[in-house]
C-alpha cells in the first residue's frame, strides 16, 4: 500500500511537471543559427605536437632569436597531448586559415608540461609560478617580453571556443611588420 502510494505521489508530480511546460508554450527548439554556433563550438581540429623528448629550453631560445632576427612574436603553448584543449588549439593552429595568418607573424613553440609538473620553470620565468590549467599560452616579444600575461592561464577551455574567437585573439598580437632584418 505505502509503495502504490509513493508511485501514485510521483505519477501526479510528473504530470504537474509535464503540464506547467505545456502552459508556457516555450520550446527548447533552436534557430538554425544557435544550432550552427553550438555545432562551431563543438568542432575542433585536433594535434598532438607535445613532445616529452624535445628540448623545450632550446626550442624556446631558437624561437626567440629567430623572432628578433624576422620581427616576429613567439606564441609559447604550454600544454600536453593527453588535454583535449591543447591538442584543439594546436589543431586549429594548423588549420590553412590561421597558417596563413600566423607563419608570417609567429614563430610558434610547443612545450611538454606532463601531468603540470615538467617545464615549469619556463613558466615561472614569465612570471607564472606554476601551470594551472592547460594549455596556458604566451605571447611573446623577440626580447622575451610577454604581452598577454593576464589572459595566458585562460586557454583551458580552447577546445570550447570558436575558430573565430580564437583566430581574433591571436590576430590582435601580430606585429605591425614582420619584415626579416638584415643581420
Amino acid at each position: 500500500m505505502i509503495v502504490a502510494h509513493h508511485y501514485l505521489v510521483l505519477g501526479i508530480c510528473l504530470l504537474g511537471l509535464a503540464g506547467c511546460t505545456a502552459q508556457t508554450g516555450k520550446t527548447v527548439d533552436t534557430t538554425p543559427a544557435q544550432s550552427q554556433a553550438k555545432a562551431q563550438k563543438a568542432y575542433h581540429p585536433e594535434a598532438r605536437p607535445y613532445d616529452a623528448k624535445r628540448n623545450a629550453k632550446a626550442d624556446l631560445e631558437e624561437a626567440l632569436v629567430q623572432a628578433r632576427k624576422t620581427n616576429k612574436r613567439v606564441i609559447l603553448v604550454m600544454g600536453a597531448n593527453w588535454c583535449h584543449d591543447s591538442r584543439g588549439l594546436a589543431g586549429w593552429f594548423q588549420e590553412p586559415r590561421f597558417e596563413e595568418m600566423l607563419t608570417p607573424h609567429f614563430e610558434i613553440v610547443y612545450v611538454d608540461v606532463a601531468q603540470k609538473n615538467r617545464n615549469i620553470d619556463i613558466a615561472q620565468r614569465f612570471g607564472l609560478d606554476a601551470i594551472v590549467g592547460t594549455p596556458t599560452v604566451f605571447i611573446l616579444t623577440g626580447e622575451g617580453e610577454v604581452l598577454n600575461f593576464e589572459t595566458a592561464p585562460t586557454w583551458r577551455n580552447a577546445a570550447s571556443r570558436t575558430e573565430d574567437e580564437i583566430f581574433e585573439y591571436f590576430y590582435r598580437f601580430r606585429p605591425e611588420i614582420a619584415v626579416p632584418s638584415t643581420q
